[in-house]
C-alpha cells in the first residue's frame, strides 16, 4: 500500500479496508499512523540487519564480504522499497534511544561498524575512525539504492553494475594503506595565494 499511495497517503481506515478489519481492531495494535510507520521500520531494519549479517557471512569475510554486504544492501532497498522509505526517509523517530526502533536502527550500522572492524584488524581498510567509515560506505551505497528505487536504473543489471562500481571505488578509497595527507589546515594553506 504504501508504494501505491506513498507514506503520506497511507491511512488506518485505508489499511484496515484493506486487510479487512475494521479501524478500531488496527487501533489495538498501533495508536495512531506513527505507531504504526514506527512498526513497519523496525521490521524493516530488522530484517536489513539480518541480511546484511547473512551477506557477510556468505561472503566469507573479507572484502569479499564488504561486497556482499554492499549489495545486499542495494538489494534490500530494491526488493523492499516501502520499508526502506519509511526506514530513511524521515517518517519514524525513535522517540527514545531504548525503543526497539532505536535499538533495530543502531544494530544495522553496527554490522557494518563490525566488518569494518574485522577488515581494519586485517590490514585491509585504514584503521581510522570506523564510525566515520561506516557512515561513509552507508552514504555510497545508500545513494546508490536510492537512485535504483527512484526508477533512475530501470534495468536490475544496470542496479548490480553502478553497485559493483561504487563499491570497488569506495574499497579504494578506505583501503589499507597511508592516508591521504589532505587536513583542512593543507587545504587552508593551499588556497592561500602569495601576492
Amino acid at each position: 500500500m504504501i508504494r501505491a499511495e506513498g507514506v503520506e497517503g497511507l491511512t488506518l481506515r485505508e489499511i484496515g479496508a484493506r486487510v479487512g478489519v475494521s479501524r478500531t481492531a488496527l487501533y489495538r495494535h498501533f495508536a495512531d499512523k506513527a505507531a504504526l510507520l514506527e512498526a513497519v521500520a523496525t521490521e524493516g531494519f530488522r530484517g536489513f540487519r539480518e541480511q546484511l549479517l547473512a551477506a557477510w557471512e556468505a561472503g566469507g569475510h573479507g572484502t569479499a564480504g564488504l561486497d556482499a554486504m554492499g549489495l545486499a544492501y542495494v538489494r534490500f532497498a530494491v526488493a523492499n522499497p516501502a520499508h526502506y522509505r519509511v526506514m530513511f526517509g524521515g517518517f519514524v523517530e525513535p522517540k527514545e534511544l531504548h525503543t526497539e526502533l532505536a535499538t533495530e536502527a543502531a544494530g544495522a550500522l553496527l554490522a557494518l561498524e563490525g566488518a569494518l572492524g574485522e577488515l581494519a584488524r586485517d590490514g585491509l581498510v585504514r584503521s581510522e575512525d570506523l564510525v566515520t567509515m561506516a557512515r561513509f560506505v552507508w552514504a555510497v551505497v545508500h545513494g546508490v539504492a536510492m537512485f535504483a528505487i527512484d526508477g533512475q536504473l530501470r534495468d536490475p543489471a544496470a542496479v548490480d553494475q553502478l553497485a559493483r562500481y561504487a563499491l570497488e571505488r569506495m574499497r579504494l578509497g578506505i583501503g589499507a594503506g597511508e592516508p591521504l595527507p589532505v587536513t583542512v589546515e593543507a587545504l587552508d594553506d593551499a588556497a592561500r595565494i602569495d601576492c
